[in-house]
């Protein structure tokens, strides 16, 4: 018996048993929508209400629910291995549509990149801080998700910046940073602040990471920005390299292979809603338009969890294929995407990793302790610990637990297992640098000793700078991480001038806090773009750095630059670094690693009149259609060797040449209208009629005119016999045969001139001397009498003259 009666069972119409655990359960129709409160989007996201307050997701849909459904989660599958050997007769198989179950971007419109992992670096908020990816062939519109999209934090509306600013302008105004949570810090300012808003301020009340939005330079800021002092660098290069280079998050090369291989696949929340239906067809496999979700039917938060953990998966197998191919060409160090599980942290829609990748983890693991290989993470710029909202404080601490969980499962060995730490920015300043600090404190002792062991602190290039952040890092047994970008944007002018020279004076102390916690150092390097010259503009990265830091030879270094691997590949060249020899170019649009078709052009064949066959000979005949229609394969390449670069590694691609990564696409002309065009029958039959029109003015011409009349008009072009000659190549044979027999017919009628008796006979005579064959006859005779009879009138005239 259900427990609130009938009158609140939803499903009381369908005619199966339904389990108690259901009656709760609607249908959902329609998407989300971006609410500013957790408890609205939860009136809409599939679940009906319950009598009195929800307090959690717990409380509306019980735990039991997944093992008490009869309907089994759909079978998300990764695409196919290409078959070992091909038959002679195999007939072609048609191109695999795209489909909902497929964790391949390239045909799930549901799959997505992550943008973090795309940038540079997580904490590059800027435009344009990731290689070209339209060159290299992606659909950025379609195949990368929003920037923070699904955010909590995009969530709360934003709050109005102040009115004037440094030099009396009013500033863009933020699209993440500065929310509610700030309006009565904001108010509070305004009104203790003892200048009003004409008198020009030191600096921005708030430089928070979280406000995205590019900010256009005046003249006043660049002419501050060139008037700045050159930076002082070391002449020290670490050489011989004896360490460690690494990159973030993605391998170009993996990514457009195909199939890509990447651990960066995320989704919408509405995609996971959408999912939580069944398919229209349960026995078909999933399709993009043609066996889709169908909300009519009730919802099952399992199903929906599912496919996001479907994404999950592909992403932790994956690193293994990563591992492998970074230890070929002599990479050691590989930052993993965050976003590796979507929504793991997500308050509502989070979920546990151990039930089900452990084991994937696990062998990524394993394959980094076999290769030597380092692993770290990186959270994102909203996961902060010194805010002073209390939304983003629990975000941030839901986000760490996360990542711990992630490391963890790896299950490396112990120095590897402390060597694979979290980065974190200390995150905005808000107004008061030293109440964000005591904040930070306060919080940090909240965290979890797992989280604690592998958190490290990085300088910023927004608001902390080595010189604020190492204290903090001293007191709290926190190692830091230098940033050599983010130095020469945020430094103390007062301590140290920029440049890599004078922070090597801080080295020791950068060093100890790592040695403290007995966990291998780590820096980060990268450069601005060329054509940066404010401090704004010089956060951006530029796609490759030309040199190398001056920091110890056994270093691990993470290389943050927009063309991920290839940056590594281009330090290795010019400084001769371990690995450098083994990788060449690769030739543009071409891939040798790659089992894919080579379509050759259909064979022509001429058509041949039906002939009455026998049964063998069709089947002949179709076996012949076969061989020649299908597709052959190139050598069978082994699944560990797919994407590797073949046996002459040719995985490099130069500076600006992302398009080589694709094949070319076929540019295909539209055909040039032939000049003769076929005639309908309507087209002949007027043809014919304007040709016997003509045919007739033809022989009233003659009649009137006579034979000179009618050779001066077959002799002069005009329009009308250009007409004729032209309709009359259109002309069935038949018309234009009867039209040429009355034209002979009225020939014959027309009178001659008189010739003598002599004459007569001479031109009798000369008649019977011609062939016998009547069609030359006919053919000759009018322009032999026509002829004769200009002769013979000039004859009688002279004989009448004697």
């Amino acid at each position: 018996m259900l427990r609130y009666g009938a009158s609140r069972c939803f499903l009381s119409f369908h005619a199966l048993p339904v389990p108690s655990s259901l009656v709760r359960i609607r249908p959902f129709h329609g998407i989300l929508p971006q609410g500013p409160t957790i408890n609205q989007r939860r009136d809409q996201d599939g679940v009906a209400p319950v009598m009195g307050k929800r307090k959690s997701l717990s409380t509306v849909v019980p735990e039991s629910i997944s093992t008490a459904l009869s309907i089994p989660p759909p079978t998300f599958t990764e695409d196919p291995t290409p078959p070992s050997k091909r038959r002679a007769s195999q007939r072609r198989v048609s191109q695999r549509k795209p489909d909902t179950g497929s964790t391949n971007p390239n045909t799930n419109a549901n799959v997505l990149d992550a943008p973090e992992a795309l940038r540079a670096s997580p904490d590059a908020s800027e435009q344009d801080e990731c290689m070209n990816l339209g060159a290299a062939g992606m659909d950025v519109a379609e195949q990368v998700k929003e920037e923070d999209s699904d955010s909590p934090l995009s969530e709360v509306p934003d709050v109005e910046p102040p009115a004037a600013t440094k030099r009396g302008k009013a500033k863009s105004k933020p699209t993440a940073g500065l929310k509610n949570g700030l309006e009565e810090q904001l108010k509070k300012t305004a009104a203790t602040s003892k200048t009003d808003t004409d008198t020009p301020v030191k600096e921005p009340l708030f430089l928070d990471p979280e406000a995205d939005g590019e900010e256009e330079a005046d003249e006043e800021e660049i002419q501050a920005a060139l008037s700045r002092p050159p930076p002082v660098n070391s002449d020290y290069l670490p050489l011989p390299w004896k360490g460690r280079l690494g990159y973030a998050c993605l391998c170009t090369y993996l990514r457009f292979s195909n199939p890509p291989v990447f651990s960066s696949r995320t989704c919408r929340i509405a995609s996971i809603l959408e999912n939580r239906h069944p398919l229209k067809d349960p026995n078909e496999p999933p399709h993009a338009t043609k066996n889709r979700p169908d909300k009519e039917q009730p919802a099952d938060i399992a199903r929906g969890q599912a496919f996001v953990e479907s994404l999950g998966k592909a992403n932790a197998k994956d690193i293994v294929k990563m591992l492998r191919w970074n230890d070929r060409y002599g990479i050691k160090f590989l930052r993993l995407s965050s976003e590796m599980f979507p929504f793991a942290s997500h308050p509502e829609y989070g979920y546990k990793l151990a039930p089900f990748v452990s084991e994937e983890l696990a062998e990524a693991g394993r394959v980094a302790a076999e290769l030597g290989h380092r692993l770290t993470t990186h959270p994102g710029q909203y996961t902060q610990l010194g805010s002073p909202r209390k939304q983003v404080i629990d975000n941030a601490l839901r986000d760490l637990e996360y990542h711990a969980e992630l490391l963890s499962l790896l299950r490396l060995p112990p120095q590897q297992d402390r060597d694979a730490v979290m980065i974190l920015h200390l995150g905005g300043v808000f107004g008061d640098k030293e109440a964000t600090l005591n904040r930070f404190r306060e919080n940090y002792a909240r965290l979890s000793p797992g989280v604690k062991d592998r958190l490290v602190l990085e300088n910023d290039d927004v608001s902390w700078s080595v010189h604020e952040l190492l204290p903090l890092c001293e007191e709290l047994n926190i190692p830091m991480v230098l940033d050599f970008h983010h130095h020469n944007i945020i430094f103390d002018p007062e301590k140290i001038r920029e440049g890599t020279k004078d922070i090597m004076d801080l080295y020791p102390r950068i060093l100890a806090t790592w040695k403290r916690k007995n966990i291998t150092p780590k820096m980060h390097y990268s450069e601005p773009t060329p054509s940066a010259i404010t401090g704004r503009q010089r956060r951006k990265h530029n796609p490759r750095v030309a040199t190398l830091p001056p920091c110890p030879p056994d270093m691990d270094l993470m290389i943050e630059a927009k063309d991920k691997e290839q940056a590594v590949f281009e330090l290795m060249r010019t400084f001769k670094l371990p690995g450098f020899d083994t990788f060449n170019d690769i030739l543009p649009h071409i891939r040798k690693d790659d089992n894919k078709p080579i379509r050759t052009p259909k064979k022509k064949t001429l058509k041949k009149k039906k002939a009455a066959k026998t049964e063998d000979e069709d089947l002949e005949a179709a076996d012949e259609v076969i061989d020649a229609e299908t597709d052959p394969v190139q050598q069978i390449i082994p699944d560990d060797e797919v994407g590797m670069g073949g046996p002459e590694g040719r995985v490099y691609w130069p500076p600006g040449m992302e398009h080589w990564l694709r094949p070319v696409k076929k540019i295909i002309k539209p055909k040039e209208p032939k000049e003769e065009t076929k005639m309908t029958p309507a087209q002949k039959k007027k043809a014919a009629a304007e040709a016997a029109k003509e045919g007739a003015k033809l022989e009233e011409e003659v009649h009137i005119n006579g034979v000179k009349q009618e050779a001066s008009v077959a002799a002069t072009p005009t329009p009308a016999n250009k007409k004729a000659k032209a309709l009359a190549k259109n002309t069935p044979k038949a018309t234009t045969k009867k039209a040429a027999n009355n034209v002979k017919k009225s020939a014959k009628d027309v009178p001659t001139p008189s010739m003598s008796d002599n004459d007569s006979d001479d031109v009798m005579s000369d008649y019977e001397k011609e062939p016998a064959n009547p069609k030359m006859r006919r053919s000759a005779a009018p322009k032999r009498q026509s002829g004769r009879a200009k002769k013979m009138s000039y004859a009688e005239t002279e004989e009448e003259g004697e």
